[in-house]
């Protein structure tokens, strides 16, 4: 419930302190006191638009602070958590508002936007005035009432979680039918190229394998000639060895007869021999080596332009030629498991959507019993609020192919104010101070029901009188004994009701201001506020017995 709000230098307010209790407070005084003051510094807080003109004339800037106690688990402290934003005691909202027109936002101390206080704020406090729409026009708001009379928190929730499955199913479908389509579109090409690749079978390495063969062969044909001539310089029938190995024996032969004079000699013959022999062996060698195949030599570049081929075709390195094969096969693969999986996931989409509508299905017509309780309810208050010839309907309109997050229906709150009129939607049909009445009606129906623990009514009796505002009174008071209401009133009947009873004035705050107070009263007070509105200006003893007599009625 809201425990304070604390006003500072807005408007005529210069420093203001209330503190709220439990149950039924009625805030009362004269015309022009300062009690819509006190109502758009309390919407300030709770995320109402801001206003540079809401600033204290002279002043820097205003500030508003509101406190209120909500239970453990309550949504305001759930939507807290989730911003990071402690809660765990008092829930305490403050809105700055500067003379140059910006605005700060305070929870629990801590920075936040406007957007977080004001979802914070409808959550905590609820405003209603002779002319309020919120829980009339919206039909969405219709239906969470009804849902929230109804106790049909748990199926609405049922039927919002069953359509997010069916909606995420079914985008899932989407989503792998464009794949399986995209690849079906490939599918030509993929098998060609798998064909392609196939017969190829590139492997990892290979063209740098191919090119330093080709490199060699081709080194090899430029100088095989060289080679063969120099082969037959000494191998061939003109080769030097035999004619020298022939002198060195003759020689050798003869070195006996003349000692040590041709030593040399023999000694550089052997050498030569040996080295043409070692010359003979390494071209022999050389020959080999250098030996190919011509044919090896094509067969060789064939399979080098091809791999080098296929690589400019599918944009590739030659090396990842075996991995795009490898890859495209995967993806023929897929589109063949892709075919079952768009079965599997079409039947899924179908067990979802069926299990959606069935607990929509079964949500509407709880909707439908919920709708006409309500209703029921909400006559049983019109009577004593002078609107007995008045009818309320909830219409509840269901389309099965209209699947929304909410379920199949469409529910709007409708009323006929006299016999033989065609209904039509509250905002249009029904007058101000009609509207009052009947959402007085609905509220009281609805008692803690899709209400937040604070409403405040602003002039909600605007326009009744007599038995009139008595009923205004008791079912106001009726509320606040599941809720905190807190009412602006001009009404007595009402006022008499209160808990609490706040007296709202303007005096003189120096030779040139005026400033609005706030005071609770004490039961003599209280006494003469009601006969002073029984009255008027001039109470009369007649009026301060009638101001007692209600008090007693209505305790």
């Amino acid at each position: 419930m809201l425990v304070q709000v604390s006003i500072r230098d807005i408007v005529l307010i210069d420093r203001l302190d209330i503190d709220f209790a439990r149950g039924l407070s009625a805030l009362t005084g004269e015309t022009g006191a300062g009690k819509s003051i006190l109502l758009d510094a309390l919407s300030l807080a709770l995320g109402g638009r801001g206003d540079a003109g809401l600033v204290r004339h002279g002043a820097p800037q205003g500030q508003v602070t509101a406190v209120f106690d909500p239970p453990a688990g309550h949504p305001a402290r759930l939507l807290l958590a989730a911003n990071a934003i402690d809660s765990d005691d008092a829930l305490i909202l403050r809105r700055v508002q500067t003379a140059d027109g910006r605005s700060r936002v305070f929870i629990n101390d801590q920075p936040a936007s406007v957007t977080l206080l004001r979802d914070i704020g409808r959550l905590l406090v609820e405003l209603h005035g002779q002319h309020d729409e919120r829980a009339l026009v919206d039909a969405a708001t219709h239906r969470e009432l009804v849902d929230a009379f109804a106790g049909l928190g748990g199926e609405a929730t049922l039927v919002r979680n069953l359509w997010r499955i069916w909606r995420e199913s079914e985008t899932e479908l989407d989503r792998h039918r464009a794949r399986v389509a995209a690849a079906a579109r490939e599918a030509d090409y993929l098998r060609a190229a798998v064909k392609e690749l196939g017969e190829l079978a590139p492997e990892e390495g290979e063209e740098a394998a191919l090119a330093e063969k080709r490199a060699v062969m081709m080194r090899a044909e430029k100088v095989a000639v060289e080679i063969a001539d120099a082969a037959e310089v000494l191998s061939g029938a003109n080769a030097p060895t035999p004619a020298l190995a022939s002198l060195l024996r003759r020689l050798e032969r003869k070195a006996t007869e003349a000692p040590g004079l041709l030593d040399d000699v023999t000694r550089a013959l052997d050498e030569a021999l040996i080295a043409l022999e070692s010359a003979r062996a390494g071209v022999e060698a050389a020959m080999r080596a250098a030996e190919f195949d011509p044919k090896e030599l094509e067969k060789a570049e064939e399979r080098l332009f091809a791999l080098r081929a296929a690589s400019r075709k599918h944009s590739v390195a030659a090396d990842a030629l075996a991995g795009l094969r490898e890859r495209m096969a995967a993806d023929l693969a897929a589109l063949d498991a892709g075919e079952e999986r768009l079965a599997a996931l079409e039947k899924s989409v179908g067990a979802a959507r069926l299990a959606f509508d069935a607990a929509a299905a079964a949500l509407s017509t709880s909707r439908r019993a919920g709708g006409e309780a309500l209703a029921m309810a909400v006559m049983a208050e019109l009577p004593a609020l002078k609107l007995d010839r008045a009818e309320f309907f909830i219409d509840i309109a269901s389309d099965a192919a209209n699947r929304q997050e909410t379920g199949v229906d469409t529910i709007e709150f409708r009323v006929r104010t006299n016999p033989g009129s065609r209904p039509g939607p509250l905002m249009k049909v029904a007058s101000g101070g009609e509207l009052s009445r009947f959402l007085l009606a609905l509220k009281v129906a609805l008692a803690d029901k899709g209400s937040a623990p604070t409403l405040v009514f602003d002039e909600i009796d605007a326009g009744a009188g007599g038995a009139v505002a008595d009923a205004i009174g008791q079912r106001l008071a009726r509320l606040a004994e599941k809720v905190q209401v807190l009412t602006v009133t001009h009404a007595p009947q009402v006022a008499a009701r209160a808990r609490s009873h706040f007296l709202i004035t303007k005096a003189a705050d120096g030779p040139d201001r005026m400033a609005t107070r706030v005071a609770l009263m004490d039961d003599t007070d209280r006494a003469e506020e009601i006969a002073r509105m029984l009255a008027g200006a001039t109470i009369t003893e007649e009026a301060r017995r009638a101001a007692d007599k209600l008090l007693a009625g209505a305790g």
